[in-house]
């Protein structure tokens, strides 16, 4: 579970509340998606969770997903191989280095590279939204 999350405090419950707060309305479908999230160790596929999910609708688990990333609830990332990730977010902006070979993903804050990206847009008068890097390569562990 992400540092975002205090581990005396459900994960369920602290998302449905936030959601709650900025408007959105949460469903029950919604509210098993964020306990199926919760209970999920590591990166998730939203077809892995879909599967998990045989009850609740597969468009319900997509909209939710979409709904948990936009809200920055959930981070999406892109494996070496081009599939899709997810994962419960730390609240923070981060980056990911993900192990080629286990496929363990470990996040990493660095305002200097940040500060380079935003530099670089900068410089070529590009209004920056926002971005994401994944570093790939050999965990620890597989090395």
């Amino acid at each position: 579970m992400c540092d975002f999350y205090d581990p005396d405090v459900n994960v369920t419950d602290t998302v449905t509340s936030r959601l709650a707060n900025s408007g959105v309305r949460v469903t029950g479908a919604r509210r098993e998606v964020l306990r199926a999230i919760a209970s999920i160790e590591g990166p998730f596929t939203i077809e892995e969770l879909a599967a998990a999910l045989p009850e609740v609708g597969r468009a319900t688990v997509y909209r939710t997903v979409k709904l948990l990333q936009e809200s920055d609830f959930v981070c999406r990332m892109v494996l070496e191989d081009g599939g899709i990730r997810y994962e419960l977010s730390q609240g923070d902006h981060h980056h990911h280095l993900i192990c080629s070979q286990c496929g363990r993903v470990s996040e990493f804050v660095d305002p200097g590279l940040d500060a380079i990206i935003q530099a670089n847009a900068d410089r070529r008068g590009f209004d920056l939204a926002g971005h994401s890097v994944e570093l790939y390569g050999l965990c620890a562990g597989c090395r």
